[in-house]
Order: structure tokens, then sequence, then C-alpha cells
């Protein structure tokens, strides 16, 4: 249904003044460095404020300026970004931060038009960006703008749907005030994430109750309707943590497949030990099933880990070497582990288990 004539002036100024009696202080909220603002949005893009705080706070500290991000080696910013998946996100965070310092003089653009051009700049980030860091009067539409957009106004349209996005940047732009969008900006998401959150929010004391299409009406759980397209597919992993003195084997996964750029241990139907007895693997001497299955839910996968290890000889150390040399695997000695870029998956096994 289409929104009812509410005054679109009292709306803002309700969010904002809740925004002010219940501010957070967050530190990309205390600049305005259109770096540091586009490094916090892509950080918390999937991922809540109190997660994504920690990671914010590393990535600042390691690459204070774009400059020193653009530069830094692929492997280590993977390796920073660790445990937050959606390892794409770090994947075009460099690329961006290489293209604004190669190409554009290390300058952000300063609008909205110019920040999507950026590698994965979407209209949220660019909106983000563009208001909190250059005062443009863009409205921000994430999932929690949708909830509270949707909830208010009696919105029923799908919020994963094409027309469902632009119903949604179109209302959201009609409200955003002339003067000071950001602060707007900010409220609304916040007011999203605090106030008005998916489940059990708290309607009985919020400020908007009265005037709430979906509190009025018995529809908070309703709202916001989003129709799930994605079919999530059940995978089963079985990875052979390979052994040697005090080192181990190692696959990088490349693209056209989850955790690209990552490196987790060789698994059946790249790996198998029977049929890899004829192209130069060396007789294991022990071989032993780990009991511990691990469950790892991905957007689209959920994935049932196995793993097992293969124990070889320590004077097979050169015969295994070249084994993995002829399968593009790698041979990382202990101390050097700690320094792969790795998914969550394979760190939470490598904790148990202290590999």
């Amino acid at each position: 249904m289409t929104p009812n004539p509410t005054d679109y002036q009292a709306f803002s100024y309700q969010i904002i003044r809740w925004y002010r009696e219940n501010p957070r202080d967050l530190p990309w909220r205390n600049t305005l460095d259109p770096y540091k603002i586009w490094l916090s949005e892509i950080i918390l893009q999937q991922t809540r404020v109190a997660q994504g705080l920690p990671y914010y706070e590393a990535f600042v500290k390691a690459y204070p300026k774009i400059k020193d991000l653009a530069l830094a080696p692929e492997e280590d910013v993977l390796r920073l970004w660790q445990g937050l998946g959606y390892y794409s996100r770090a994947r075009n965070l460099h690329f961006c931060a290489k293209s604004i310092w190669f190409d554009l003089n290390g300058k952000f653009p300063a609008s909205y038009a110019e920040l999507l051009k950026l590698k994965g700049v979407g209209s949220y980030t660019a909106a983000a960006i563009s208001s909190f860091a250059f005062g443009e009067k863009k409205a921000v539409v994430d999932g929690n703008v949708f909830r509270v957009l949707a909830r208010y106004f009696g919105i029923a349209t799908d919020i994963a749907s094409g027309a469902g996005k632009k119903e949604f940047e179109s209302l959201a732009n009609l409200i955003i005030p002339t003067e000071n969008p950001a602060e707007f900006n900010q409220a609304i998401m916040d007011f999203g994430a605090r106030m008005c959150v998916p489940k059990n929010p708290a309607c009985d004391s919020c400020p908007l109750a009265n005037s709430c299409f979906a509190f009025q009406k018995d529809l908070v759980s309703s709202l916001p309707l989003k129709i799930n397209k994605t079919k999530v597919k059940e995978r089963e992993l079985h990875y052979y943590v390979i052994k040697c003195g005090n080192q181990s084997v190692w696959n990088k996964r490349t693209s056209g497949d989850i955790w690209e750029g990552l490196h987790d241990f060789p698994q059946e139907g790249i790996f198998s030990i029977n049929e890899n007895e004829d192209k130069g693997f060396p007789k294991p001497e022990s071989i032993k099933v780990y009991p511990k299955k691990y469950r790892h839910i991905l957007s689209h996968q959920k994935l049932n880990a196995q793993f097992s290890e293969v124990k070889i000889p320590d004077e097979k150390t050169a015969e295994l070497a070249q084994w993995c040399v002829n399968q593009g695997l790698l041979l990382v000695e202990e101390e050097r582990v700690d320094y792969l870029a790795k998914p969550k998956l394979i760190v939470n096994f490598l904790n148990d288990t202290k590999i």
C-alpha cells in the first residue's frame, strides 16, 4: 500500500530528536574524512556495529590513510578482514583504494553520482559518504531504514525487489530534511538498529508509536516484506590436514567459488590419498579423522566440514614439497600459519585443535 499523507517533517523531527537524546559515540561519526567514513560503511555492511568496531579500529591503525591501504599487499588486507565474512567486500575495498590513489590522485569523489563509479560502492554507500563527508542531501537506505519506513508508513512492497528498492529510496529522499541531512541519515539508521529492530522492537517506548501504521494495525511482525528468492544449498567438505614435522599443506582458493584469495586445506575433490599415491605423494605414516564436525552458514550455502589428519614422515619432506609444487599447493611452516588469511571455518578448527 502507499504511504498515508503523514507530515514528513514531523517524522524527521521525531527521529532526529530521539537520536540526539540517545547518542552513541562511534569513531566514524566524529570525522568528515571520506576515507574513514567509507571504511566504516564497507565494514558495517552485513555486520553489526559491535562486531565491526574492532575491525574498523584495526584497519585505521594499520592503514591510517588511503595511500597505506592502496599500497598494502592484498594478503595482508584479507588477513585483517579475517572473520568478517563476505570477503568480496575486502577485495573491493582494496581495489577501490588503489583506484582512488593511483587514478584519482588520492582524492575521494565528493558527490553521490561520482562515488557510484567506484567498485564496490552501491547506492547506499554512495549516499552515506556523500551525506556524512560532504553534506549532500541524499538519503541512505539500508536494512534498518527499510524496516523503519515499511513499518511506519505501512509499505508492503517486497524490499528485495527492484521496484521495492526504488520505492523506498524515493520515499527516503522525500523525507530527508535539507538542513543537516547527515544527522537524519545517522538518526534513522540508528533508530532501526536500536529501537525498530527485526524482532521484539521497543514499540512501548517508541516516540513514533502513536502514528506508526504497523503498530496501530498490529503488523509489526509482518513488515517489512521480503520474499527470499535465494536458495540456500547444503555442501559437504572433507579437508585433509597434511602435516610433516613443523609444516602443513595449504591451498590458496582461486576465483569462481567461496573465499577467493583465502587459504584452507586440500579437500576431497582436489586431493585423494589413494589417487595421489601414483602422483608422487609420499606414503603417510598415519591417518586419523577428527571427531568433531563443523557447521558454517553463509548467505547462500550451509557448509558441513569434516577434517582428517594425514601424517607424513619427516624424512619425506622433500617429496611432499615437490608434490605440493606439482599440485599448486603451499607447504607452510607452523610459525607462518597465523599470517595466512583464512575463512572463519578454518580458524575455528585451528582454535579447537591448536594445529
